[in-house]
This record gives C-alpha cells, sequence and structure tokens, in this order.
C-alpha cells in the first residue's frame, strides 16, 4: 500500500471514529512525512488538546512549525516537549536548530552543548554547533567544532567545506583548495565546491583552472549567477568576446538577476563594435536596475554617449 493509499484509508476511519486518538496519530506523522503539513498541523493541534502531557505530540508540532518556517511557533513546542520530558534529546537538538534560524545563537550553543554532553559522538550537533560559531565569525570555535565532525564523520562534506571557507577567512588558500577538493572527493556535484575553487584561482590569476571550475560550477547549476559573472569579467579579461558572448546568452536564459548580466553584455558588443546590442543592452541595463551595482545614473549617461556617437 503507498502512502497515500494509507493516508486515505487513516482518513476514512477517523471520519468514521473522530475519538481514534491513535490513528489520528498516525495520520499526522505520516501526513508530516509526505508533506502536508497544514493537514498534519490540524491534526497535532487536535490531538495536543487531547494530550498536553503527551511531549511526543509538542515535539512533531515542533517539526511541523520548523517545515513551515514557522520558527517562533516550533519554538514554543519544543520548549513545551522539554518541559514534558527534560531529557527529550532530539527536541533539545531540533530546538537549538530553531534557535539558529531565529539567530538567538547563545542559546542554540546551550542545546548543541546539551546534546553532546549526553553523546559526545554525537556529529551532527557538533556541525550545527560549527555553524553557529561560524555564523558569530568566531571562526577558531567553528573550526574547533567541524573539525569533531569529521574526525567522527569523514564523510561529512559540509564540515568539510565549512572548514575550507574559515581557511579562506584566514588566507590560507593552498588549505582552504585542499578542502573544497576533499568535498569534491565525497560529491563530485557539489557546485558551491567548483565555484569556491574557482574564485581563489581567479583572486591568484590563475585563469585557466578559474574558467574550468566556473564552467563546473554551472554545469552543476545553471542558476548560478555569480560563477556567470565572473566567467564573463574572465573572458573579457582575455579579449575573447566570443566566448564571453555564449555565456552571456546562456545567463540570461537562466538567471532572473540580470542588471549586471545586461551590463556585461554591453560591456561585450561595446567591444565587437556591435553599437545595436551595445545600445539594447544598455537599456536592458537601465530597466533592470534593481539588480545593477552600478549607479543607474552613470548606464544612462553612457547610453547618452553611445546614442550621440
Amino acid at each position: 500500500m503507498s502512502k497515500l493509499d494509507r493516508i486515505e484509508e487513516l482518513q476514512r476511519l477517523i471520519k468514521d471514529d473522530p475519538q481514534d486518538f491513535h490513528t489520528r496519530r498516525q495520520l499526522a506523522v505520516l501526513l508530516m512525512d509526505c508533506g502536508f503539513n497544514e493537514e498534519a498541523l490540524q491534526n497535532l493541534l487536535y490531538l495536543s488538546k487531547n494530550f498536553s502531557y503527551d511531549e511526543g505530540i509538542f515535539y512533531n508540532l515542533g517539526i511541523v512549525y520548523e517545515k513551515m518556517k514557522n520558527f517562533e511557533k516550533a519554538e514554543e513546542a519544543y520548549l513545551h516537549a522539554i518541559e514534558l520530558e527534560p531529557e527529550s534529546y532530539d527536541s533539545i537538538y531540533n530546538l537549538g536548530l530553531v534557535y539558529t534560524e531565529l539567530r538567538k545563537f547563545d542559546k542554540a550553543i546551550e542545546c548543541f552543548k546539551k546534546v553532546l554532553e549526553e553523546d559526545s559522538e554525537d556529529s551532527n550537533s557538533y556541525f550545527n554547533l560549527g555553524l553557529v560559531y561560524f555564523k558569530q565569525k568566531s571562526y577558531d570555535k567553528a573550526m574547533e567544532a567541524f573539525q569533531k565532525t569529521i574526525d567522527i564523520n569523514d564523510e561529512d562534506l559540509y564540515a568539510h567545506f565549512y572548514i575550507g571557507n574559515i581557511f579562506k577567512e584566514f588566507g590560507d588558500l593552498e588549505s582552504a583548495k585542499e578542502k573544497f577538493k576533499k568535498v569534491l572527493s565525497i560529491s563530485p556535484d557539489y557546485s558551491w565546491a567548483y565555484f569556491n575553487l574557482a574564485v581563489i584561482y581567479n583572486e591568484e590569476n590563475n585563469l585557466e583552472l578559474a574558467s574550468v571550475n566556473l564552467h563546473k560550477t554551472i554545469e552543476m547549476n545553471p542558476h548560478d549567477v555569480e560563477a556567470y559573472k565572473i566567467l564573463i569579467k574572465i573572458y573579457i579579461k582575455q579579449n575573447d568576446y566570443q566566448n564571453a558572448e555564449s555565456v552571456i546568452k546562456q545567463a540570461l536564459e537562466n538567471c532572473e538577476e540580470t542588471g549586471n548580466l545586461d551590463y556585461l553584455g554591453a560591456i561585450i558588443y561595446r567591444n565587437l563594435s556591435d553599437k545595436e546590442n551595445y545600445i539594447n543592452f544598455l537599456n536592458r541595463s537601465i530597466k533592470n536596475y534593481q539588480t545593477l551595482s552600478l549607479p543607474v545614473q552613470k548606464v544612462k549617461d553612457e547610453l547618452n554617449k553611445v546614442k550621440q556617437s
């Protein structure tokens, strides 16, 4: 029986007997697992009124609210679950995640440390502890927590990724590159690792390797506007306007934030002495000024100058 069929069966049973709380609980969990959050919420709220002492119901309420991005309500539900069962470490861990979303970082740290007091081998708690420290820019503490994560689970690509970012913050580009390469050895389709490698190679003026990694970034994530922008700038720097034009067309097909891309297109056609397209792309960049880094008046002045030439 499929999950959807099981949901229909449970709904029929509850329709026949609305007081069948055991069945309603099964239905709520199954609805939650299938992504029917609103329906799951209604059933869990119904159960919570009848079983105000049941920690599990409030734990599941927290999960549903978290999925719905209602983090204040999720916090309230997890706190109630912990009040009912102080050693509900799943609730404590999830509460830490909610506090992270709410940027209540000190409280999040308390939660993850409490879980680690119970289970010192919980790599997920170490990772999320590292993430909170990273958000606080406490990079030494973040590094320590992420290192603990990979000491327990060396396949945690996100811990390696964040360590790479910390090395980059510290200016240790060689160590950063090694970490991003480690990420790709675990997950060869992780676009952000390719992108960060590309950024480093670009900073080192190794344009060939920067281009290779930007192409891989775009292959894995065709909507990465920053990757397109850097790649186009590299081709412009190399006077390779044919490839620059090809990339700008691909970027405009795949990206929504086109203001800066439009202006890069104008630069390309200016250098190709294609006045019609040069003017067209200047107009486009003015139209999409919300995603244009340049002052729009500067582009308007350039447009007027071109029209008068």
